[in-house]
């Protein structure tokens, strides 16, 4: 016969336990606004963790009101209160990786008012690679938290515990695949092989690194096109990276001309040139004569550029404007072929 008594009772403490738990969520969510005044940061906070902090009071609030109520009286309450522990270690792990996220990208936005350039890039990196690390542990502690109390599966939930804290076991399983690309995710954070926004030419492609997550790279091709790479390719193949120590990059033109071509006259004109482009930088730039086979010269012209894109930039308009001015000025010094016809 069911105990309509004691379910009143137990409906009565769960709502009076709803009406505490949103008067709390809305008095912290009060002294959030009030706070943010002063401290701005605090109003992005609670954006951030609201749907989490309210899911999780409501959870708490219904398992401790049914815990008052209902043992002893309700034989329902052992499976209820099962239900209960796993859904508020599952909104607790939401609000924790919540507070995660919101503390690092916190960190990745000072550093970015603090550093530029390599040092940034390094940076940036390692926060990202930590932070996605510091996520995967909260769901491996989640998960296993909730498989342990089955008993059941306690011994896969104490496995799985165990691999969040102890660094022997994730060395051990590194030999498989997927271990192996974490390890190697994590190796390329910390031992600065690439960064976040490093230029690089990866099976032949030129792009930036765009993402780097715990598994795989994504490089951004230069067409817009993505080159999804595994981690352990970066530790394992040589790669090619315009922006190592800084992004400062030489350029290079060779222009395969006659023999009959004025080099002082190409040289004066090459400076003339960059002298003009804002894209030079000033610091290097030179004209020679680097080779002289069969039947044309190959002159180098080498200029300098802040950064990958100046580079392109300054090779295009530097290429572009020389062979106008070759054609215009001097058609003689344009290659051609000899051939010597003997009677």
């Amino acid at each position: 016969m069911i105990d309509w008594t004691s379910w009143t009772g137990t409906g009565v403490a769960i709502g009076i336990a709803l009406v505490v738990a949103f008067a709390i969520v809305l008095g912290l969510r009060l002294v959030a606004r009030l706070l943010s005044r002063r401290v701005p940061w605090m109003r992005d906070l609670d954006h951030r963790v609201r749907r989490a902090w309210v899911t999780f009071c409501v959870v708490l609030a219904i398992w401790i009101a049914g815990a008052v109520t209902a043992p002893g009286r309700q034989e329902w309450w052992g499976s209820a209160s099962h239900v209960m522990f796993i859904a508020a270690m599952v909104t607790a792990g939401w609000l924790l990786a919540a507070l995660v996220s919101f503390g690092f990208e916190g960190l990745i936005a000072r550093e970015q008012v603090s550093f530029s350039g390599a040092d940034l890039r390094r940076r940036r990196t390692q926060l990202i690679v930590l932070h996605r690390l510091t996520l995967v542990v909260i769901g491996v502690i989640a998960v296993g938290a909730v498989l342990f109390s089955f008993p059941a599966l306690r011994v896969v939930g104490t496995s799985l515990l165990a691999s969040a804290g102890i660094v022997s076991v994730i060395a051990g399983l590194a030999a498989q695949s997927i271990f192996g690309n974490l390890i190697a995710g994590i190796q390329i954070a910390f031992t600065d092989t690439i960064r976040v926004g490093d230029v690089v030419v990866v099976e032949g492609e030129w792009g930036t690194i765009g993402e780097i997550n715990l598994s795989y790279v994504v490089v951004y091709i230069w067409d817009e096109r993505r080159l999804v790479v595994p981690c352990s390719y970066f530790t394992t193949k040589p790669i090619e990276t315009w922006t190592r120590k800084s992004d400062a990059i030489l350029g290079t033109v060779f222009l395969d001309l006659d023999w009959r071509v004025p080099i002082d006259d190409v040289r004066a004109k090459f400076e003339q040139i960059i002298e003009a482009l804002p894209e030079w930088d000033r610091r290097s730039s030179s004209c020679w004569v680097t080779d002289s086979q069969g039947g044309h010269v190959t002159v180098r012209l080498v200029m300098s550029a802040k950064d990958s894109d100046d580079q392109w930039v300054l090779r295009c308009q530097v290429r572009e404007q020389m062979v106008t001015w070759l054609q215009q000025e001097h058609p003689e010094a344009l290659p051609r072929t000899r051939v010597s016809v003997e009677s």
